[in-house]
């Protein structure tokens, strides 16, 4: 058995979602401080999942965008 797939992490997917987040801000598209619901704007019928995802972060949908640029961690609590 090879194993040098099992060496290679698994990125959480709302490390790509932010990273996605933080290139929009970057580009001026949303700013730091607007509300996390403008991005349901842009990412369409995207948007159900990700919103289920944040809520599950303890997200609102009021948050500044800020709030979910500054996590450094997506790890989920298992205890």
């Amino acid at each position: 058995m090879v194993k040098s797939s099992m060496n290679q992490q698994v990125i959480h997917p709302m490390v790509k979602f932010q990273r996605q987040v933080r290139s929009l801000v970057e580009k001026k598209i949303i700013k730091p401080s607007d509300s996390l619901w403008k991005i349901a704007l842009l990412y369409g019928d995207e948007w159900p999942y990700w919103k289920k995802e944040l809520l599950e972060f303890e997200f609102s949908m009021q948050d500044p965008v800020s709030e979910l640029l500054a996590v450094e961690s997506w790890e989920e609590d298992e205890g």
